[in-house]
C-alpha cells in the first residue's frame, strides 16, 4: 500500500488505533500503527501535547515522518515512538509491507512468558488464526525495540512471517495494507487466547488432523481482511469509538 491521499490516509491510521484499543490489543497511550508513504516515509502514530490514548486517536496523531526518523515539520508539538524503528526497520527491509501494528495483547504477552506453544487446536472456528500457529517467531527480548540494531534483529527473526512475538512486551504485525495487519493482529491475539485457555483446562487438546486442513482453504483477503476489517469498522461505529 502507498497512500496518495494523506488525510484519508491519516483516517484509516487512526481508525486502526481505536479498533486496536477497543478490541483490547492496546491500552492507554501505549501502541502504535504505520502505513507507508513512499519509498521513505510513513505516516505513524505519534504522541500529542493532549495525548488521551489510542482509544481517542485523532487525524492529528497521525504525523508523516522519514525512515531516518525525522518529522516532517520540524516544529510539530508530537513526539515520535520511542520504538519507530520497529515499523521503520520493518518498512526498510520488507517492500511488500504496506503497513505496521505494534500492540501489546494481554494473550500474547501471557503466552510468551510461559513458554505457551502456538498450535492448531481449532479449525473453522478461525481459519486465518489457526493457520498463524507455528509459523510465528518469537523475540527473546522483553525490552523496548527503540534502536535499529534490535529492531533489525527482530525482522531477520521475522523473515517473511506476517507476525513476530515480543517476549513479555507484545507483538509486532504486517500487512500489504493498514487493514490486512491489523487483522492479522487480531487473528492472532485469537490464537494466544484460545492457546491460553487450553492450557487453563489443564486438559491436553487435539490437532486439526491433516484430512481437515485439507478442507479450510484460504478464503482470500477479500473474505480475511477486508470484510472483516468493515465489520470492525461497523462495531466501532455502533459503540461510538470511531472519531466523527
Amino acid at each position: 500500500m502507498i497512500a496518495t491521499n494523506l488525510d484519508e490516509a491519516r483516517g484509516l491510521v487512526a481508525d486502526a488505533c481505536r479498533i486496536l484499543a477497543m478490541e483490547g490489543l492496546v491500552d492507554e497511550v501505549l501502541g502504535h500503527v504505520s502505513m507507508r508513504v513512499d519509498e521513505a516515509s510513513l505516516l505513524v502514530r505519534c504522541r500529542g501535547p493532549h495525548e488521551h490514548g489510542l482509544l481517542f486517536t485523532s487525524r492529528e496523531d497521525i504525523q508523516l515522518a522519514s525512515l531516518d526518523g525525522e518529522l516532517e515539520d520540524a516544529s510539530s508539538p508530537y513526539r515520535l515512538p520511542v520504538e519507530l524503528p520497529i515499523h521503520t526497520e520493518t518498512l526498510r527491509a520488507r517492500p511488500e509491507v504496506g503497513a505496521v501494528v505494534h500492540a501489546h495483547p494481554p494473550e500474547v504477552v501471557l503466552c510468551s512468558i510461559t513458554g505457551l506453544e502456538y498450535r492448531p487446536v481449532f479449525g473453522a472456528f478461525n481459519i486465518p488464526a489457526m493457520k498463524l500457529a507455528g509459523v510465528v517467531p518469537t523475540l527473546d527480548f522483553a525490552g523496548l525495540v527503540r534502536r535499529r540494531e534490535r529492531a533489525t534483529a527482530m525482522v531477520e527473526l521475522m523473515g517473511d512471517a506476517p507476525v513476530c512475538v515480543l517476549r513479555g512486551h507484545g507483538l509486532t504485525a504486517v500487512g500489504a495494507t493498514v487493514q490486512q495487519a491489523v487483522v492479522r493482529a487480531l487473528n492472532f491475539t485469537a490464537l494466544a487466547r484460545m492457546t491460553a485457555l487450553v492450557t487453563g483446562t489443564g486438559r491436553e487438546a487435539s490437532l486439526v488432523t491433516d484430512e481437515d486442513l485439507e478442507d479450510l482453504p484460504d478464503l482470500g483477503s477479500a473474505f480475511n481482511d477486508e470484510q472483516v476489517w468493515r465489520y470492525y469498522l461497523a462495531k466501532a461505529r455502533h459503540r461510538g469509538v470511531l472519531e466523527p
